[in-house]
């Protein structure tokens, strides 16, 4: 039997040497853990610093979460690397709305990573109260969800069901949709985007977990 195409996952962010490569490393460490060979995380960069290395600030928070910095070579985001997606997660609002401005096609796979990882607490929640026993008054009982025996085909068909929900997973200030930019600033704002990307990173992971 043929092995299924790996699901592809790109971050995007804007020169794609702090933030972006941050998630595409520990995305990629913890998915590899799910199931080896099973998950493709690569980053770009909407204005990349081509061919340079992780910010050494950033590579230290990939290494503290048990990834690897190495390796790594900034690269142009572009509209074939887009095509290529099964699911996008852009840094920031902005940076989706370029994802969009290149192809609007991408409308229910692109995300920015907070927001998803919002979807997927209401996409388990919703699977907890599926699963639930019924009331002693309902006569109906919730359908049980299949397990995702194939990986790879539940993840790409995950942006659809994670796009269904976008309305009930808006964020309270629009801010709360984005990772700050610590570029040229001090570690202050890399401990800043820590704190913003690594809840967003960790709870996409452990839905993961559960439905591998």
């Amino acid at each position: 039997m043929d092995t299924p195409r790996p699901v592809r996952i790109l971050t995007v962010c804007t020169g794609n040497i702090c933030r972006s490569p941050v998630a595409e490393r520990l995305l990629q460490a913890g998915l590899d853990q799910v199931q080896s060979g099973a998950f493709e995380v690569r980053s770009a960069g909407t204005r990349a610093m081509v061919g340079d290395p992780i910010q050494p600030l950033s590579a230290d928070i990939i290494k503290t979460y048990g990834g690897t910095p190495d390796g790594f070579a900034a690269r142009q985001l572009t509209p074939k690397i887009l095509r290529e997606s099964d699911l996008v997660l852009a840094m920031t609002a902005k940076h989706r709305g370029e994802v969009m401005q290149m192809d609007a096609s991408l409308l229910k796979r692109t995300f920015t990573i907070r927001e998803f990882a919002r979807m997927l607490k209401i996409l388990e929640q919703r699977e907890a109260d599926a699963t639930a026993p019924p009331a002693v008054t309902s006569p109906v009982k919730s359908p049980t969800p299949s397990p995702a025996s194939d990986i790879p085909a539940f993840w790409r068909e995950l942006p659809g069901r994670a796009a269904s929900v976008r309305h009930l997973a808006l964020a309270p200030d629009a801010s709360d949709n984005d990772v700050v930019d610590p570029y040229r600033r001090g570690p202050e704002f890399y401990e800043q985007m820590e704190d913003e990307l690594a809840p967003a990173i960790l709870a996409i992971l452990r839905f993961a977990r559960q439905h591998g």
